[in-house]
C-alpha cells in the first residue's frame, strides 16, 4: 500500500506534462489548419479573375439598290441587357451594281460576293466561322424587282443561298426587308452610334444616358428614301409606328419609306417626264444637268423601272438612243424637280402630312441625314450643320456652273454622279423642305454625316443590333489563382487535419477531467 502510494505522484506529473503539450500541438495544428482554410478560400474568391468569353461576330450584306456592301461587326460574348454591344470592324464594297440587276443572270452575283467574302474569312478566326450569323438584307431595289417579276428576284436571292452554303458562316438568310425596316434600322443605328442608348462611365459600365433624347433618321438611297424619329405626341396612324425594344427601353417610333424617291428613280422620272414634255424625243434638253454637258442614254435605261412605267412612250423601244444636253437653268431645273412631289394630295389633310397624301406628325428634335444626303451636301462643299440659306446659295452656284469646272469643284469627280449633283441638290430641298417641312428654323438641326467613328450610319448596324437580341449570350469564364482539384485537396486535407486536431483536443479533455475525478476518488478514499 506504502509502495502503490509514492509511484502516484510521478505517473500524475509525467501525464500531466504529455497532456499538455499534447494539447498545445494539437491547438497549433488547429489553428493553423483553420488559418489555411480560411486563407485559401478568401485568395480563391478575391482573387478569382473573370475573363471575358471573347468576342462575336457577325455579317450582313446590305444589296441596296445600286451596290452591295458587306459589313462585319463585332460585339462581346456576354450581352448588355440582352442586346449586344456591337461595333463595325471591317466593310467592303462589292464590285459592280445592286443584286436587283443580276435579275436576267442571277448566277452571276457569285464572284463579286465572293471576293469580299473572302477577306471577311481572314479577318473572323477560323474556329469561329461556323457560329458566326450572316445575314443579306435587300431594299428598294430588289423589292420593285419582286413586284416587277417575282420569279427573278426568287432566283436571284436563290442563287445567294446556294453560295452560302457552300461558306463556313453560319447563314441565316436572304431576304427582302421592308420600306418600314429600312427606316427603322438606320434610326437605330444613328441613335446607337450617337450614344443615345448606351454610354460607358468612368468604372467601364454601360449605363442608359440619363435623359437622352433620341435622333431623328434621315436616309435617301436609290430607290427609296425614309424618314424616321419619336414624335412629340402618340401617332394617330398606328400603321406608320414601329415598336422598338433596346437595352431594355422600348421606344415608338415614326417611320416612312417612299418607294421610288431613291435618287436614282427619282432622277429617272425627271428624264422621262423632260423626254414625254420635249418636241424632240431624241434629244432633250436637261435644266439640271450642268452646261455644255451631254450624254447618250437608252431607253430602256429610263422606263425599265417600275417607278417609270406609266411614262413609257407608246413607241417604246429598249434599244433607243436620246440625247440629253445640259442648259444648267437653276430656276428652271428646281420648278421641275417640284413636279415629282404631288402636294396637293395634302390639301385637306391639315399639317400632318408631307407629300402624296402621307400622314407625318410635325418634326421633333435633331436629325442626321445620311448616304445620299451626305454625298448631295458634300458636292456643295456643306458637311455638319449649316443655315438652309448656306444650301440655296451653295445649290444655286453649283447648278450654274460648266461642266468643264466641276473636276476641279467636287472632292471627288465620277461622271456618273457629277452631272447628277445639281439635280440631287435640288430633290434634296424640296424633299426635305416641302415634303418633310424642314423650314429656316429646323433646318440647323439637321446634321450631314457619313460615320461616327469608324462606323458608316446605314440600316445594316441597325439590323445587326435588333438581331443580336436573338442570339443567346455566352457565359464569363471565371479563372481562378488556385486548380480546383488542388483547391478541393487543399480544402479537403487541412479541414479534416482541423477535425483531427479538434477531436483529439476533445478527448484530452475528457481524459483529464475523468484523471482528476480519479484522482479526487483515491484522495478520499486515503483520507478515510
Amino acid at each position: 500500500m506504502f509502495t502503490v502510494l509514492s509511484r502516484q505522484p510521478c505517473q500524475q506529473t509525467g501525464f500531466k506534462v504529455l497532456s499538455k503539450t499534447s494539447t498545445i500541438i494539437t491547438l497549433v495544428f488547429l489553428l493553423l489548419s483553420i488559418v489555411v482554410v480560411i486563407a485559401v478560400i478568401l485568395v480563391q474568391i478575391n482573387h478569382k479573375e473573370v475573363l471575358s468569353p471573347g468576342l462575336k461576330y457577325g455579317i450582313v450584306l446590305d444589296a441596296g439598290s445600286s451596290r452591295t456592301t458587306v459589313y462585319m461587326y463585332e460585339w462581346p460574348a456576354e450581352k448588355e441587357n440582352d442586346t449586344g454591344v456591337v461595333s463595325q470592324t471591317f466593310k467592303c464594297s462589292v464590285k459592280g451594281p445592286g443584286i436587283s440587276s443580276y435579275g436576267n443572270n442571277p448566277q452571276e452575283i457569285v464572284k463579286p460576293i465572293d471576293n469580299c467574302m473572302s477577306k471577311v474569312k481572314e479577318k473572323i478566326p477560323s474556329h469561329l466561322h461556323k457560329n458566326t450569323p450572316t445575314y443579306l438584307g435587300a431594299t428598294a431595289g430588289m423589292r420593285l424587282l419582286r413586284l416587277k417579276n417575282e420569279t427573278a428576284a426568287n432566283e436571284v436571292l436563290g442563287s445567294i443561298q446556294n453560295y452560302f452554303r457552300s461558306q463556313p458562316f453560319e447563314f441565316r438568310g436572304a431576304q427582302i426587308i421592308t420600306g418600314q425596316e429600312e427606316g427603322v434600322y438606320g434610326w437605330i443605328t444613328a441613335n446607337y452610334l450617337m450614344g443615345n442608348f448606351l454610354e460607358k462611365t468612368l468604372w467601364r459600365r454601360w449605363v442608359h444616358p440619363h435623359g437622352a433624347e433620341t435622333t431623328g433618321a434621315l436616309d435617301l438611297g436609290g430607290a427609296s428614301t425614309q424618314l424616321s424619329f419619336v414624335p412629340e405626341e402618340c401617332v394617330q396612324n398606328s400603321n406608320s409606328t414601329l415598336q422598338v425594344q433596346l437595352y431594355g427601353y422600348e421606344y415608338s417610333v415614326y417611320t416612312h419609306s417612299f418607294q421610288c424617291y431613291g435618287r436614282d428613280e427619282a432622277e429617272k422620272r425627271l428624264l422621262a417626264s423632260l423626254v414625254q414634255n420635249s418636241r424632240n424625243k431624241t434629244k432633250v434638253d436637261n435644266p439640271c444637268y450642268p452646261q455644255n454637258y451631254e450624254t447618250v442614254l437608252t431607253m430602256k435605261s429610263l422606263y425599265g423601272s417600275l417607278c417609270t412605267v406609266s411614262l413609257r412612250p407608246t413607241n417604246y423601244n429598249p434599244g433607243q438612243l436620246i440625247n440629253f444636253r445640259g442648259t444648267g437653268d437653276p430656276a428652271l431645273c428646281q420648278e421641275k424637280v417640284s413636279l415629282l412631289f404631288n402636294f396637293t394630295a395634302c390639301n385637306d389633310k391639315g399639317e400632318d402630312c408631307s407629300f402624296n397624301g402621307v400622314y407625318q406628325p410635325k418634326l421633333k428634335g435633331k436629325f442626321v441625314a445620311f448616304s445620299g444626303f451626305y454625298y448631295t451636301a458634300n458636292a456643295l462643299n456643306l458637311t455638319g450643320r449649316f443655315p438652309l440659306a448656306a444650301f440655296n446659295s451653295s445649290m444655286w452656284f453649283f447648278c450654274s456652273q460648266n461642266w468643264s469646272q466641276l473636276p476641279f469643284m467636287l472632292p471627288k469627280f465620277e461622271e456618273a454622279y457629277a452631272r447628277s449633283y445639281c439635280f440631287s441638290a435640288n430633290y434634296l430641298y424640296y424633299l426635305l423642305v416641302h415634303g418633310y417641312k424642314f423650314n429656316t428654323e429646323t433646318w440647323p438641326q439637321i446634321h450631314f454625316q457619313k460615320e461616327v467613328g469608324n462606323s458608316s450610319i446605314a440600316w445594316s448596324l441597325g439590323y445587326m443590333l435588333n438581331l443580336t437580341n436573338m442570339i443567346p449570350a455566352e457565359s464569363q469564364l471565371i479563372q481562378l489563382p488556385v486548380n480546383p482539384f488542388l483547391f478541393a485537396g487543399l480544402l479537403f486535407f487541412f479541414t479534416a487535419v482541423a477535425l483531427l486536431c479538434l477531436i483529439f483536443v476533445v478527448y484530452l479533455c475528457v481524459v483529464s477531467r475523468m484523471r482528476k475525478n480519479i484522482n479526487h476518488m483515491d484522495h478520499v478514499l486515503a483520507t478515510e
